[in-house]
């Protein structure tokens, strides 16, 4: 397995992870006036380049700006270090650094810096980091305060979307080594808060606001962000007033009742995870790739997304009919369209498969949340009500898991995306692309869809971009490589006092603290 499916599957996966135990609470900072946020995510690094997971990303989007960010509440990036950013023709892309920026020390920000962390993400190359995020990046340069990207692949329209993700975050040439991950302890950001101070492995990270940042104060001067490794714990400290803010992960049921307490409030948007059904097309059953394909289209046809939605997740989650989060430009309900009414009996009577079909469905019990049971259960459920299927459920712990979805062990499997950045390219090329992009080890191999996820990666027309994302959905819901269950919902619950939540969380993956007060 590579490590950019490690990495890839560990981010998407940390949604909806539910750990156990108890976190730590040793720092010494004094944040009894400050904001408090609390989540189960754990954090890997505050150095950009050694973290490609959600708990370091929250906390380094508070410390590090990027060339291209995200407005509250947009999918499209708009310039934040850069005044501009453009392509000058197919491989070059030229960003102008805007001036008088400055790190949290005081030092200048300069397209030194810019040049310099781009280098280093690349350079270092963590197998815990996301500079693979940079494989199209030839190399980069600056002249003056223009920095010049250039790609190995002309037009490249997710591009952009890199360069305000995790791998873009810019970091100070002086402080940060060029060939080493930095210690926690002394990371420098230009962003709207600077690292007061970590402890506890990370488990406590106190921030305060960063008095050299070019842009609207944030909302509250200090932060304290506390890991809670038992939902429960993190449940009762919102509900006691301890942490005036539950970000990730509470369970359906924790949700749900907090949503019923009336000194707190619930904030939902889109988390950007799927998660879905995968299939092995070599090992599945069947006995051509006829009947191969009939099965999976009866299966479409009648799992009840909404059922799981409702009866397992409490609406925390919502019914996914595509691989594309239903915010994104470009995205249908195609598995919605292409199924519903559709008999599944027909469907495996024109193939001429014998039924019961002996379905073998491989999840794991411990890294998408205590609801996994629940879930297959009832898919097992619902595809055995039909009498078409005889459903054979095994589980297996993450670490076992994880290995054998890489090695393709699995004939029908579960999975879930997180975006890298929030563009439908994120979702079709790991799930749809070329052998050597596509994470899912399960053989797909259709030339034509894999040539039309190469291309709308380098549509420059929009329309015509957005019309091949269409394209891409109607023919994989037709064939069906793997069935979308289930769109994430990010929840965040909160004192009713505090301000901003709803800014907080979009589609774009980000979580803006910097947006949250008190009234």
């Amino acid at each position: 397995m590579t490590t950019r499916l490690l990495s890839a599957l560990a981010l998407s996966a940390a949604v909806a992870a539910v750990l156990t135990g108890c976190a730590s609470t040793g720092a010494s900072t004094d944040v009894s006036d400050g904001l408090v946020i609390g989540t189960t995510d754990p954090v890997t690094s505050l150095d950009p380049a050694g973290a490609w997971d959600r708990g370091s990303y929250t906390v380094q989007t508070q410390l590090y700006q990027h060339l291209l960010t995200y407005p509250a509440g947009e999918t499209t990036t708009s310039p934040e270090v850069a005044e501009s950013c453009d392509f000058t023709d197919g491989t070059h892309y030229v960003c102008r650094i805007r001036d008088g920026l400055t790190f949290s020390n005081g030092d200048a920000l300069t397209a030194k810096d810019v040049v310099f962390s781009f280098e280093r993400q690349v350079g270092i190359g963590s197998e815990n980091g996301p500079g693979s995020l940079l494989a199209n990046m030839a190399s980069v340069a600056a002249d003056g305060d223009e920095v010049t990207f250039t790609l190995k692949q002309a037009n490249d329209q997710t591009f952009p979307y890199v360069l305000a993700s995790m791998a873009g975050a810019i970091v100070d040439s002086s402080v940060f080594s060029g060939t080493k991950v930095h210690a926690d302890d002394g990371v420098v950001g230009s962003g709207p808060y600077a690292l007061q101070q970590s402890a506890d492995g990370g488990a406590t990270i106190a921030l305060t606001a960063n008095k050299e940042y070019d842009g609207t104060a944030p909302e509250s001067s200090s932060v304290t962000i506390k890991q809670y490794t038992k939902s429960a714990d993190l449940k009762l400290a919102v509900q006691e007033g301890d942490a005036d803010v539950a970000y990730r992960q509470l369970t359906p049921t924790e949700v749900t009742s907090l949503s019923e307490d009336d000194g707190l409030q619930r904030v939902q948007g889109s988390s950007g995870e799927v998660r879905f059904l995968g299939f092995n097309l070599d090992t599945m059953p069947g006995d051509d790739t006829a009947q191969k394909t009939a099965i999976r289209q009866a299966v479409a046809a009648t799992v009840d997304r909404a059922a799981i939605a409702k009866d397992v997740y409490q609406g925390t989650y919502a019914p996914a009919y595509s691989i594309v989060p239903s915010d994104f430009t470009g995205a249908t309900d195609a598995f919605q369209t292409e199924y519903d009414g559709a008999d599944p009996a027909a469907i495996l009577e024109k193939a001429g498969v014998r039924t019961p079909v002996t379905l073998p469905i491989e999840y794991t019990t411990d890294h998408y949340g205590s609801g996994s049971d629940d879930e297959y259960a009832l898919i097992k459920q619902q595809l055995e009500d039909t009498g078409l299927f005889t459903v054979d459920l095994q589980s297996a712990s993450w670490d076992t898991y994880v290995g054998n979805v890489g090695k393709g062990e699995y004939p029908v499997f579960q999975l879930g995306f997180f975006q890298d950045y929030p563009d439908a390219s994120s979702y079709l090329t790991p799930a749809y692309g070329s052998e050597d992009v596509n994470l899912l080890a399960n053989h797909f191999d259709d030339r034509a869809v894999q040539q039309l996820v190469a291309a709308q990666a380098v549509e420059a027309d929009a329309t015509e971009r957005t019309k091949q994302i269409e394209e891409i959905q109607q023919d994989t819901a037709e064939s069906v490589p793997l069935i979308p269950l289930l769109a994430g919902q990010e929840n965040v619950i909160g004192q009713k006092s505090l301000t901003g939540l709803t800014k907080s969380v979009d589609a774009s993956g980000e979580f803006r603290i910097w947006e949250i007060g008190r009234s």
